[in-house]
């Protein structure tokens, strides 16, 4: 359950922040980008933010799982620390997922619809 929060959670960030750059997409696509490079820049920017978050949670997870280990030691033979790396993929692929969906719905929009009137 806690994965499924997350990956919603994770999902809904993502799509919010490329939304947010609405404008920027605009701007770039108006002066020359194309499609393809967008794409690529915010798929970037997303796998870059999805791996710094994902590494510093598996690094404290794991010293979370080593501190509750040492305070419960009924349970220290029980932890299982092959399930972090199995709840990272799910989250890098959200994160992909969700920089893939809204960066390819902002590289459709017309760039002249993106930018204000001013």
């Amino acid at each position: 359950m806690g994965l499924a929060l997350a990956m919603v959670g994770l999902y809904a960030l993502v799509a919010y922040s490329v939304s947010r750059r609405s404008r920027e997409i605009g701007i770039r696509m108006a002066i020359g980008a194309d499609r393809p490079g967008v794409l690529r820049m915010v798929l970037r920017q997303g796998l870059i933010l999805g791996s710094i978050g994902v590494g510093a949670g598996l690094i404290l997870s794991f010293l979370a799982c080593r501190a509750l280990a040492s305070s419960l030691w009924t349970v220290a033979g029980r932890l299982d620390y092959a399930l972090l790396p199995a709840v990272a993929l799910p989250l890098l692929v959200v994160t992909l997922l969700a920089a893939y969906v809204s960066a390819r719905r902002a590289s459709l929009i017309d760039p002249m619809r993106a930018l204000p009137d001013e």
